[in-house]
């Protein structure tokens, strides 16, 4: 049996009964489910990782509505592509036709002229436009396409999801069920997936030809054939490839670990395989902040320099300031103190609630507020020696608690005893 289909596109779901995950966006009652059964849907932007659906929803919406579904890819699309697709859309408009589907696949990476191409479209409705987006649409998306449209944050597929996708696949799939396969461990098909159902099929796929070669007459997948299956088949690095998250990561986790050659190896594995520069300069703004912080302040301002001459400076020279601001951040001290107190911070706010604040040090701008107490006895900081007094600024139940801890890296080292010559007592945890 010939099979030029791959298995993800033979198990796309038609129907949103069939569609799996995503509860709180299609389940029974949830928002995008009730728009989708009244038939009136906004233009909106699905934002979420890879593999989980988007795609996939934006067909199902086009197929129960019935509605003209044009669709378009960031990457190979230009303005021109735009304004064909509009111009094609508006003569599928009738008076008792639904107004037709743009679906546009990664549109974080159209520029603005490309995403002010748009915006006539939408705002007079011509398309109901649904873009798909792995970024932030608040960075990526100009703001007027923003406003409007509504932006739904997808989530990664859950374990019980994904072993579901592969046991339907099994049961429906008619190639699968002319060579039985049967999955006896999962872990590894899970692990190597990401929460992304295409790579999972991609995978499940891959594993059954090459065990299928082998002129088996059944198949029993296990974690160490997966395994072996898949360190003879690493694939090259693509920007739109399975492999575009795990380089990321590589890269991150080898500045976190303080590597530079890695660092270095892993930007340049990005930049031959294509990837937006923008993507990278924004992963290392994060990092400096997340994983830098207090032992290095300077390395969130090199960081948004970085950003910034990419933006001014483009491909390829930009490359050359990625490397700088890598090796730098590579090479500096870390900690995530400011990471973990703003963590611990909403952790401690979950817990405890709304507490008052307390009265010396709430705004005071009537006299009632004065008559009752607002701002008595708030202690202005630089009326007193070396600008500080000590006074409470903490809700009374938690006035105890420390949320920041400096960590052992020589800056943090000198906040730390700053703050206990400060706060006596206070710091000494």
């Amino acid at each position: 049996m010939a099979i030029n289909q791959p298995l993800a596109d033979r198990m796309r779901p038609k129907s949103l009964n069939d569609y799996l995950g995503q509860k709180h966006l299609v389940g029974e009652n949830a928002i995008l489910r009730k728009a989708i059964e009244s038939g009136n849907i906004p233009s909106f932007i699905l934002w979420g990782p890879p593999g989980v659906g988007k795609t996939t929803l934006a067909k199902i919406i086009a197929n129960q509505q019935n509605r003209p579904f044009f669709t378009l890819s960031a990457v190979h699309s230009g303005v021109k592509d735009v304004r064909e697709t509009i111009a094609k859309a508006k003569t599928q408009q009738f008076f008792d036709s639904p107004n037709p589907i743009l679906f546009i696949d990664e549109i974080h990476r159209f520029n603005k002229s490309q995403q002010d191409s748009l915006l006539s479209a939408v705002e007079q409705g011509t398309i109901i436009l649904i873009g798909a987006t792995t970024e932030n649409p608040s960075f990526e998306i100009i703001s007027p396409l923003l406003s409007r449209s509504q932006v739904y944050i997808l989530k990664p597929l859950e374990k019980e999801d994904l072993i579901e996708l592969l046991n339907k696949s099994l049961k429906e799939d008619n190639y699968l069920k002319e060579i039985n396969v049967k999955i006896k461990e999962y872990e590894s098909l899970l692990r190597f997936s990401g929460g992304d159902a295409r790579k999972l099929y991609n995978t499940l796929e891959l594993v059954v030809n090459t065990e299928k070669s082998k002129s088996k007459k059944k198949i029993t997948i296990t974690n160490e054939i997966v395994l072996e299956v898949l360190q003879q088949n690493i694939a090259i690095y693509d920007k739109n490839g399975e492999q575009h998250y795990d380089i990321i990561s590589a890269f991150i986790k080898s500045i976190r670990g303080s590597d530079p050659n890695a660092a270095v190896y892993w930007l340049a594995r990005m930049i031959e395989g294509g990837e937006d520069p923008k993507f990278i300069a924004r992963r290392l703004l994060i990092l400096a902040s997340e994983d830098i912080g207090l032992a290095n302040p300077n390395a969130l301002l090199l960081a948004n320099s970085c950003f910034d001459a990419v933006n001014k400076i483009g491909w390829p020279e930009s490359r050359i300031i990625l490397s700088q601001a890598t090796i730098y951040l590579a090479t500096s001290a870390k900690s995530n103190s400011a990471y973990q107190a703003i963590k611990d911070a909403q952790s401690l706010v979950r817990k405890t609630g709304d507490l008052p604040v307390p009265l010396h040090i709430r705004n005071a701008p009537t006299k009632l507020m004065k008559d009752i107490g607002y701002g008595k006895d708030y202690k202005y900081a630089h009326s007193y020696e070396g600008n500080f007094i000590q006074d409470n600024f903490m809700p009374e139940q938690i006035k105890e608690d420390i949320i920041y801890k400096p960590q052992g890296n020589s800056k943090e080292i000198d906040i730390l005893k700053r703050l206990q010559n400060q706060w006596k007592g206070k710091y000494n945890y």
